[in-house]
């Protein structure tokens, strides 16, 4: 029984940081096609970034009118 509930919690762990994973990777995706290659700044906020924040940074990629617009946000929090 504790070992099922140590495989399920695991499990879960995992798929959320899979999740966040994807959710970077197609955050940087759509950055590049827009605004161009990424410095490595940015690339590594997003990779150390929750996914919230991603969240947020992928909202903010559709009217951006460019990529120091989409981490403005940040500096407001």
């Amino acid at each position: 029984m504790v070992l099922a509930r140590g495989e399920a919690k695991g499990k879960a762990e995992g798929l959320a940081r899979g999740e966040a994973k994807g959710k970077a990777e197609t955050l940087g995706r759509l950055l590049e096609r827009r605004f161009g290659p990424l410095p490595r700044d940015i690339a590594a906020r997003i990779a150390a970034a929750e996914p919230d924040r991603i969240e947020a940074w992928l909202d903010a990629v559709l009217d951006a009118p460019d990529l120091a617009t989409v981490f403005a946000q940040d500096r407001s929090h």
